[in-house]
């Protein structure tokens, strides 16, 4: 019963992440969710309370996922800080592909020039992820695998910016690529393993210190 609870709700998740990424927070609705998920809205208030509530669910179910998989590696005293760090990319790389509903989701909401508190709120998730990435930089550089004065913001920005124009930007960069960022298996079979070796090697000889 409870397995069965758990997949009813995934699945409205899984309806919800696609509307919203198509029309938006403002303009998508629960009726229109609810019919798409077939379920009734008494179901799907039960579930979540409101619009806002399975809003904020689609972006705590994601970034929770994966955040547990940034403290599982921050926390693997086995491999060394850019082992720990090679890792994250590899992953973040392999997420920000395979879920480009949810990528173009986030940055519709958040590049609106407007702060709402369902903004704040969206801020607050995605940013527990900076911080794991964070950890694992200062540590890093504590146990002097890093340089002292590296730019841990700037790191995790260039990371989470590349990523951003890559997906709010796919004419540009189907230009300046001189292939369709919007073909799959483009994305997958040659795009994904061009932006981790390029991720890795720029991070790489930003933060380990030369022997």
């Amino acid at each position: 019963m409870e397995k069965e609870k758990t997949d009813k709700k995934d699945h409205i998740l899984d309806v919800a992440e696609k509307i919203f990424s198509e029309l938006g927070y403002d303009g998508a609705s629960t009726r229109t969710i609810s019919g798409e998920a077939g379920v009734n809205m008494a179901m799907l208030n039960y579930y979540f309370g409101s619009k806002e509530g399975l809003y904020l669910a689609i972006f705590e179910r994601k970034i929770s996922a994966f955040r547990t998989l940034l403290q599982n590696i921050g926390n693997d005293d086995s491999i060394s800080a850019w082992d720990k760090m090679e890792r994250c990319i590899d992953n973040y790389v392999e997420r920000i592909i395979n879920n480009n509903c949810f990528q173009k989701l986030i940055n519709r909401e958040l590049s609106l020039n407007k702060r709402s508190e369902i903004t704040d709120k969206m801020t607050s998730i995605l940013m527990t992820n900076v911080y794991e990435f964070k950890k694992i930089i200062q540590d890093g550089i504590d146990s002097g695998q890093f340089d002292s004065d590296a730019d841990q913001e700037l790191v995790v920005l260039t990371i989470f910016g590349t990523k951003n124009y890559i997906v709010n930007s796919p004419h540009i960069v189907s230009r300046v690529l001189g292939i369709d960022t919007l073909n799959d298996t483009f994305l997958e079979d040659k795009l994904k393993p061009r932006m981790k070796v390029y991720m890795k090697r720029l991070i790489k000889s930003y933060l380990v210190k030369q022997q």
